[in-house]
């Protein structure tokens, strides 16, 4: 079961892969894959067992993912602490968007969830 899972999780990153080589270079080949098999979770309309035990396997080692991006942070302190309030300023403003955007969304949704029910 797991082996089938990886294998499904390895054929969505290589399809995405392969879009990103022929017609795409703008977004990585991983991304691409994540949402092709976001599409197809959604079509299917749920998550089979091989897959949802591949992805809970490979869950337990997510952290080791964030060593390379810490140790990256720890080298350039010093350009990072150059460019300090710039990178402040980026993380404000988007945190700012996207509050707003989440807020709108929120607004909309709870409009039509009401506009259902009142017609039920």
């Amino acid at each position: 079961m797991l082996l089938r899972g990886l294998t499904w999780l390895v054929l969505f990153q290589l399809l995405g892969t392969a879009i990103n080589h022929l017609f795409l270079p703008v977004l990585p080949g991983p991304i691409i894959g994540l949402l092709l098999l976001l599409v197809y979770l959604i079509c299917r309309g749920q998550v089979g067992e091989p897959l949802n035990l591949a992805a809970s396997s490979l869950l337990r080692y997510l952290p080791l993912l964030l060593v390379p991006p810490a140790v990256g942070v720890m080298v350039y302190a010093k350009d990072i602490a150059a460019d300090f309030w710039a990178i402040v300023g980026a993380l404000v403003l988007s945190l700012l968007l996207s509050m707003a955007f989440a807020g709108v969304l929120m607004k909309r949704m709870v409009k039509r969830h009401a506009h259902r029910e009142d017609s039920q």
